[in-house]
C-alpha cells in the first residue's frame, strides 16, 4: 500500500473472473486481476498480457501521468480511442501492475 497526504491505493493478487467486451467483441478475459483500489477512484482490474487480446489494440499517441502510479502509454480499437492503458514503468509502491492493461469498462462476473 502506499498513501500520501491522505491518498491511499493497494493493489492485491484478485480471483475475481473479469471480462471485457466491446461491440460483442471479446478484448479480455482473467480470472487472475490485479485488483486496485484508489482513493476516489472506481476500482480497477489491471489484467495481466496474456489475458488481453493485443493484437487487436493499436498503440496510441496519447501518455498520461499519474503522480502515484506514474506515467501510461494507451491503446485504442478503431472507433474507440484509448480504450485501455498500462504502466510500462510504474512507480516503485505499485511495480506490480508493470504491463499489465487496464480497461475503462470491465465486467466482473459471477461464477
Amino acid at each position: 500500500m502506499t498513501a500520501t497526504r491522505g491518498h491511499h491505493i493497494t493493489v492485491e493478487r484478485g480471483t475475481e473472473h473479469v471480462r471485457v467486451v466491446r461491440d460483442g467483441l471479446l478484448l479480455a478475459e482473467s480470472r487472475r486481476p490485479l485488483v486496485l483500489r484508489e482513493t476516489g477512484c472506481p476500482v480497477r482490474y489491471y489484467l495481466p498480457p496474456e489475458d488481453v487480446r493485443t493484437e487487436l489494440l493499436t498503440a496510441s499517441q496519447t501518455h498520461t501521468h499519474c503522480p502515484f502510479k506514474g506515467d501510461a502509454s494507451y491503446w485504442s480499437l478503431p472507433g474507440a480511442d484509448d480504450l485501455v492503458w498500462a504502466y510500462p514503468e510504474p512507480k516503485a509502491e505499485v511495480a506490480a501492475i508493470k504491463d499489465h492493461f487496464c480497461f475503462y469498462d470491465t465486467e466482473k462476473l459471477a461464477d
